[in-house]
C-alpha cells in the first residue's frame, strides 16, 4: 500500500457516496490518518463509508451538514470536524479539503425557477466558498484544497445552465484563491469529471440510448468510474502535486476533444 498521504487529515464533502466515497477510499489506501466523511441526509451511507475506511486501517468520522444552509452549514461543518479531529488526533489541524458535494438538476433555462437557481448556487458554490473561508486558519502549511467542478464548464450544457454556471464560479474561485494560499505552500486546484458511474447518474444511464450517448462523449468510449476521478484528486492531494496550483484538471476521459 502506498503512503503518499501518510498521517494526513482530510475532510471530503459529499463523501458518503459516489465520487466523494471513492476519494475517501483512495485517501485511505494512501495512508491518510483521519478522514472526515461529510453527508447531508443519509447517515447509513456515511457509516458504511466510515466502516470501509476503517477496514483499511484509517480513522474516519462522519459529519453531517445541510449545505443548502450555505455559510451556516459551512461554519457548522468546520466546527464539527475540528472537534472530531482534536478528539482523534489531539489537533484541529486539517491537511486536505475536498469540496465534492454538489447537485446537478437537469433544468433548462426556461424552466429554471429562482428556488432551483438558489439551491444549486448555494450547494455548489456558496457553501464551498464559505467552507474554505471557515477552514483557512486550520489548514496546515503545504496543505491541499481541491474543488470538484464539471466537464460542463468546457462542453456546452443547455440542459444544465445553472449547474454549469455554479461550477464555472467554483473554477474562478480556485484561480482567485491560489496566490493567497501559496504563501503557506498550500495548493488550490479543481478537477472536472465527465459522465461518471454514480448513484446520481444511475437512473438516466439505465437507458441504453443514454448510456451509448454518454460513452460516445469520451475518447475511451466508456462512462467514467468514480475511481477514475478519485485517483486524480488523490494525486492533487499528494506532495507529487506540490508545483501545481490554480489549475483546472480535466478528468472527463477526453470528452469531445
Amino acid at each position: 500500500m502506498s503512503q503518499k498521504l501518510a498521517d494526513k487529515t482530510a475532510l471530503i464533502t459529499g463523501s458518503s457516496r459516489g465520487i466523494g466515497r471513492a476519494v475517501a477510499l483512495a485517501f485511505a489506501k494512501e495512508g491518510a490518518g483521519l478522514i472526515g466523511v461529510h453527508y447531508t441526509a443519509n447517515p447509513d451511507a456515511a457509516q458504511s463509508t466510515t466502516r470501509d475506511i476503517e477496514a483499511l486501517g484509517v480513522k474516519a468520522v462522519a459529519v453531517q451538514a445541510d449545505l443548502r444552509q450555505g455559510k451556516q452549514a459551512a461554519d457548522n461543518l468546520c466546527a464539527q470536524f475540528s472537534e472530531a479531529a482534536r478528539a482523534e488526533t489531539g489537533s484541529a489541524g486539517l491537511d486536505i479539503l475536498v469540496n465534492n458535494a454538489g447537485i446537478a438538476p437537469a433544468v433548462p433555462l426556461k424552466h429554471t425557477t429562482e428556488a432551483v437557481f438558489d439551491e444549486v448556487m448555494t450547494i455548489n458554490y456558496k457553501a464551498p466558498f464559505f467552507l474554505i473561508q471557515a477552514v483557512a486558519d486550520h489548514i496546515r502549511d503545504n496543505g491541499r484544497i481541491v474543488n470538484v467542478s464539471t466537464g460542463f464548464t468546457r462542453i456546452a450544457a443547455p440542459t444544465h445552465p445553472a449547474y454549469a454556471a455554479s461550477k464555472g464560479a467554483l473554477e474562478t474561485l480556485t484561480l482567485a484563491l491560489a496566490p493567497d494560499f501559496a504563501t503557506r505552500g498550500i495548493t488550490v486546484n479543481a478537477v472536472m469529471p465527465g459522465v461518471t458511474e454514480t448513484d446520481m447518474n444511475a437512473e438516466w444511464l439505465a437507458s441504453p440510448e443514454a448510456r451509448a450517448s454518454a460513452e460516445a462523449l469520451s475518447v475511451f468510449s466508456r462512462v467514467g468510474r468514480a475511481d477514475d476521478v478519485a485517483d486524480v484528486i488523490a494525486f492533487l492531494a499528494s506532495n507529487d502535486a506540490r508545483w501545481t496550483t490554480g489549475q483546472i484538471i480535466d478528468a472527463t476521459g477526453g470528452a469531445r476533444i
